[in-house]
């Protein structure tokens, strides 16, 4: 798949690497949120094995607030201009604002990642215009609400179905088919059997023809299920990326770029040898 100008062979898993430029995010919230560290960090994170990186400016953890559109731009688009100047890696921008996902792309950003599912005002249009590829994700409700006894008649069915019509949804606003990837939205709007269930029938999803990427580092999914706070969550997070490599997951989101991507280097040997 061609990401701007750069071609990324997506046969086997790759990873992205998680750059928050906020004071909030539930992992690493204020980390990063200075230009210097963001660059450091996403520089180590490329080292490591990160083959994108994944720029957001505006968290949405259960009960964020929301961030306006000239904050999220003053966050995000100086950080994507010098990792587009020196970085050799995919630069993916995190936002559901169409005036963002403009500038990002203008910037250097070769991916629109968006958990709204370019849902917001104008959002098709300019994801249209910019000619480079989305992520529609699954969450249901709002940030705010999203995890307020959420329900399905079937979890796997239902989101399933919700990316079949933004997928129909982007390709009637112009969006080449060949230019959409798909995430179930792990921990947007979901319980923890809802989570896990989407991780078992992950190849369901697989099944529907596009590049599907994850997102389950450090999530309550692993701290419910295992008691664990976020920073004790490595190993659950390497154990989901793990499963999702196995299954064959085109790109894992991670924190921890060093030790998902061994593992991901050690399941994609065992799937090379004859």
């Amino acid at each position: 798949m061609r990401f701007a100008n750069r071609e990324i062979d997506l046969s086997t898993p790759k990873i992205m690497g998680i750059l928050n430029v906020t004071p909030d995010s539930f992992s690493d919230g204020g980390k990063h949120h200075h230009l210097d560290s963001a660059l450091r960090h996403a520089h180590d994170m490329v080292e490591k094995g990160a083959t994108f990186i994944d720029v957001g400016g505006e968290s949405t953890r259960p009960g964020a607030a929301t961030v306006s559109e000239s904050e999220e731009l003053d966050r995000v688009i100086p950080v994507i201009e010098r990792l587009h100047s020196e970085l050799d890696c995919v630069i993916s921008v995190d936002t559901s604002k169409a005036m963002v996902m403009r500038e990002a792309v203008q910037a250097g950003a070769g991916l629109i990642n968006d958990v709204r599912a370019l849902a917001e005002p104008n959002a098709l249009e300019v994801a249209a215009h910019s000619s480079v590829p989305v992520c529609l994700m699954h969450m249901k409700g709002q940030p705010t609400t999203m995890q307020q006894n959420p329900e399905y008649t079937s979890v796997v069915d239902d989101v399933t179905g919700f990316l079949l019509q933004r997928v129909d949804a982007c390709i009637q606003a112009g969006i080449n088919r060949d230019n959409i990837l798909l995430d179930p939205g792990y921990g947007f709007g979901k319980t923890l059997s809802h989570n896990y269930m989407l991780v078992k029938y992950l190849p369901k999803i697989m099944a529907l023809g596009y590049p599907v990427l994850v997102g389950m580092s450090r999530k309550s999914m692993i701290g419910s299920l295992l008691d664990r706070k976020v920073e004790e969550r490595l190993a659950g997070s390497v154990a989901l990326a793990t499963i999702a490599a196995t299954m064959r997951a085109h790109i894992i989101r991670v924190h921890d770029v060093q030790e998902t991507s061994d593992a991901v280097s050690i399941v994609n040997m065992v799937h090379e040898v004859k």
